[in-house]
């Protein structure tokens, strides 16, 4: 399993979590192009906070280090590293990367 499919599955851990609370037709589908922030996504603000603080739980699981995902670099993106799943990926996979640079 690649870096980057064990992000993907920490992320859908957090998708399985949040979709609990969700009703029908607010579930997530668990797809890199699930659109997590914008004007065709279905997550109420909440949710979105929801499924970040469940993958960084999860990541913080699986790969041992605690990661922000939340910081004010991903707030100050130009392009949002949470418009979808697959743009959430990449940027975790960056800052996993620092990380251990670091």
């Amino acid at each position: 399993m690649t870096e980057l499919e064990k992000i993907l599955d920490c992320i859908y851990e957090a998708v399985d979590e949040v979709n609990e609370q969700l009703p029908d037709g607010q579930k997530l589908e668990k797809s890199p192009e699930t659109v997590l922030l914008g004007e065709s996504g279905k997550l109420e603000s909440i949710d979105l906070v929801n499924v970040l603080v469940a993958t960084e739980d999860s990541l913080e699981e699986k790969f041992g280090v605690p990661i922000s995902i939340t910081d004010e670099r991903a707030v100050a993106e130009k392009n949002s590293p949470f418009a979808t799943i697959g743009k959430l990926s990449e940027f975790i996979s960056e800052l996993l990367k620092e990380n251990s640079d670091g």
